[in-house]
């Protein structure tokens, strides 16, 4: 898997949401570069997270329902996680460095509606984004606010590979 920059491809930013609640709007869209899955890292993952066959071996794969080596849903989500925690971790040193706040990084209480829409193959490169769908005020946690988004993964040919509703607590600015 390798970072790519997100650097003159369109709508694609490494803008993510290190945001306080009350910056955050519904319809609100975060991105990260892209990444390129290989198939080392399709291996890698699958030996240790998900032995299955058609992860592991392109002679196998190439005889499965997929017709060649794919990435496991649970290594594309994982790229999002990944690619979003480095993506927001650059996002507050460079707020940090400018001398602006940056807003605590909130709990997640989970997610929901998963769906692996296509399989990544080898040689896939993946855009992930997150669209504000909700936010939530959260009388029970003074201080925090809940944001539910829409995650998702698409490919080079602006195919939906991954798709997910996350709920992220996000930091109420004091006063």
């Amino acid at each position: 898997m390798v970072p790519r920059s997100a650097a003159g491809r369109g709508n694609e930013r490494d803008e993510v949401s290190v945001q306080y609640f009350e910056d955050l709007a519904v319809g609100q869209k975060f991105g990260t570069p892209t990444v390129s899955v290989d198939a080392a890292a399709i291996v890698g993952f699958a030996r240790e997270f998900d032995p299955q066959p058609f992860h592991l071996d392109e002679a196998a794969a190439a005889r499965s329902h997929f017709g060649a080596l794919c990435a496991s849903g649970w290594h594309t989500a994982a790229m999002f996680m990944r690619h979003f925690v480095e993506a927001e971790r650059r996002e507050a040193d460079a707020l940090a460095a400018r001398g602006e706040a940056v807003a605590k990084d909130g709990p997640s209480p989970g997610i929901r509606d998963l769906r692996w829409v296509k399989p990544v193959y080898v040689g896939d490169t993946i855009s992930f984004a997150r669209e504000v769908k909700e936010l939530r005020e959260t009388p029970q946690r003074p201080g925090w606010g809940l944001m539910i988004a829409l995650n998702t993964g698409t490919n080079q040919n602006g195919e939906l590979v991954i798709s997910f509703l996350g709920a992220k607590f996000a930091e109420r600015r004091k006063g």
